[in-house]
């Protein structure tokens, strides 16, 4: 059983999801999806940039028909809206595609995706002229109504700093439950998470792994020696290791491997934990972020420089 936390929308939300940003999309993506549900995983992170929400959708409707699961409600499935429905008018028909896409009524939770919106349509790297004015209080609002009408039963944020969440948080009716950041012992969030801890969101690490094998990913994490002494003298592997980290800090990592191995080691790391010895010799490594975010900076955008995209976190 995977432990869940009781998110501040009284939703239970399980403590590891399963990932799906994958490029190229592998063509068996639905029957591994099902897989992993038959191996325990209820928790599924989708976003409409993705791709991936069709792909889902048949998963978690053949798992139903299947048996694996009894209901939909066994199921939590989180999406995103991506940049260029950044904007009131444009929030709700975004969720109901998405929705479409995924063959259900609902999702659990719903994710502003980056704190920045681009031109309708924009599906690909910005280009200078794609950015346009981003009105963070408009679109939270169309948010709130996708939660009252019941299309996501809750409703949080992605890529937002503390200083970003503290300015929503001053206008909000219904606040934000998650905030998915970039998290891994190679980047350990950790002004963010006393922020969030203190505000009652949770946090969500995407990249637990710093992205490891992935064309943008790096060898922070997999070849860390700090962390293969642990993995050896615990008898676990590195990424078990990695994950055990980020679920004791308290935040949920989001995994992504589609080898039914990688898939079952992943989801092992809730009867054991790391000694205070462990930690304090992780804190010890150097922190860098993988993925900067440099394409969504721009002279014509809301953020001219790294800086200001991250704010003092970067």
């Amino acid at each position: 059983m995977i432990p869940e936390i009781l998110l501040s929308s009284g939703q239970r939300m399980p403590l590891i999801g399963m990932g799906t940003a994958c490029n190229p999309i592998p063509p068996n993506l639905t029957s591994t999806l099902v897989q992993a549900i038959e191996l325990g995983y209820r928790h599924i992170d989708t976003a409409s940039i993705y791709n991936t929400e069709e792909f889902v959708g048949h998963a978690v409707a053949q798992a139903l028909d299947q048996g694996i699961i009894k209901s939909r409600s066994d199921i939590f499935v989180t999406s995103k809206l991506w940049c260029s429905n950044a904007d009131h008018d444009l929030v709700l028909p975004a969720l109901k595609e998405t929705l479409q896409k995924l063959g259900l009524d609902y999702v659990d939770l719903y994710l502003v995706h980056w704190p920045l919106r681009l031109k309708e349509g924009n599906r690909s790297l910005p280009k200078e002229e794609d950015f346009l004015p981003f009105d963070m209080r408009g679109t939270w609002k169309a948010m709130e109504e996708c939660c009252k009408l019941g299309f996501a039963k809750s409703i949080g944020v992605s890529n937002f700093s503390a200083k970003k969440l503290s300015q929503l948080l001053t206008y909000v009716t219904i606040p934000p439950v998650v905030n998915q950041v970039e998290m891994s012992v190679a980047w350990q969030q950790r002004k963010l998470m006393q922020f969030c801890n203190e505000k009652g969101i949770h946090v969500s690490a995407w990249s637990p792994l710093a992205a490891y094998g992935t064309q943008w990913g790096s060898t922070l994490v997999m070849e860390n020696p700090i962390l293969k002494d642990i993995a050896m003298a615990k008898r676990k592997t590195i990424a078990q290791v990695s994950l055990r980290w980020v679920y004791q800090q308290g935040a949920s990592p989001i995994v992504k491997s589609f080898s039914k191995e990688r898939m079952k080691e992943n989801l092992q790391i809730f009867d054991w934990e790391l000694t205070q010895e462990e930690l304090d010799q992780i804190s010890q490594i150097p922190q860098k972020k993988n993925f900067s975010g440099e394409i969504f900076v721009s002279p014509n955008g809301p953020y001219k420089s790294l800086e200001e995209l991250w704010d003092e976190e970067f």
